[in-house]
């Protein structure tokens, strides 16, 4: 009775971390997106959200891999996020004419919230 409780269990867990890496990019707080291997604010990729979201061995292995920009990602949805343009779009590739993907008005909102009217980007990021 005990194995199979905890076979039920175990297969919980691992369900959840499937689902969590099969592109469910979420908010687990206002201003803040994470899939299942990175979180993000309005500053961008932070390995202090990720180690409080997704807990420091995920944090650990997404951050191991060397240097990389901050400030422009891709969640596993293949949504597209850049924090010097504070929007996120569909996905990071350009068309045949050389425009970037349409806006992701969800993930901009959840991301970067809405800034004031007529601000600038940087403005409204208090910078």
């Amino acid at each position: 009775m005990a194995f199979a409780a905890f076979a039920a269990f175990a297969l919980f867990l691992a369900a959840g971390t499937v689902s969590a890496r099969a592109g469910g990019v979420h908010s687990p707080t206002a201003g803040v997106l994470c899939d299942g291997y990175i979180c993000a604010d309005k500053d961008g990729v932070s390995q202090g959200l990720t180690e409080r979201y997704l807990g420091k061995k995920i944090a650990a292995r997404s951050f191991s891999r060397g240097p990389f920009d901050h400030s422009a990602f891709t969640f596993s949805n293949g949504v597209f996020c850049d924090v010097k343009e504070c929007l996120c779009r569909e996905d990071r590739y350009f068309n045949a004419k050389g425009q970037r993907s349409p806006v992701s008005a969800k993930y901009t909102r959840l991301l970067f919230g809405k800034p004031a009217a007529g601000a600038s980007c940087q403005a409204a990021r208090g910078q």
